[in-house]
């Protein structure tokens, strides 16, 4: 059997697309994308009217200083629903990210009345701007 030329190049170029898409697909897989902080500041805006970031202060909702490792619902002086007590989760960029994408889904009975961010890019400089700025 022979094989064209121009039939061959249109094989190479398919499976180069499909191993394209496979790597793409992994790497989505694998995690959460990386973020970027500079742009996390504008999307945690959304967030500062309730959360303090750096001063340990407990406004509407509980200071996110020091979230990243924290375990949930354990600033001291805030008043957390028993679900988010009772998740038993700590915050790292993977339950932050399924947190944030959607607060009602992933802690049922949290008093957050915030409807999360569907963009994964927001999920995603937000996290990065959190892993810099609330030390």
């Amino acid at each position: 059997m022979t094989i064209s030329k121009a039939r061959l190049g249109f094989i190479a170029f398919g499976a180069a697309t499909l191993a394209a898409l496979t790597a793409a697909g992994a790497a989505q897989a694998a995690g959460p994308m990386a973020g970027d902080a500079g742009r996390g500041k504008t999307v945690f805006a959304r967030c500062a009217a309730c959360h303090d970031l750096n001063t340990g202060a407990v406004r509407m909702g509980p200071s996110l200083k020091g979230i990243i490792g924290r375990k949930a619902g354990s600033v001291a002086n805030f008043g957390y629903s028993t679900a988010m007590k009772t998740k038993g989760v700590t915050w790292a960029p993977d339950t932050l990210d399924a947190f944030l994408t959607g607060p009602m889904k992933y802690v049922p009975g949290t008093r957050m009345a915030f409807p999360g961010l569907s963009n994964p890019q927001e999920r995603a400089d937000v996290i990065a701007y959190l892993k810099q700025s609330a030390k």
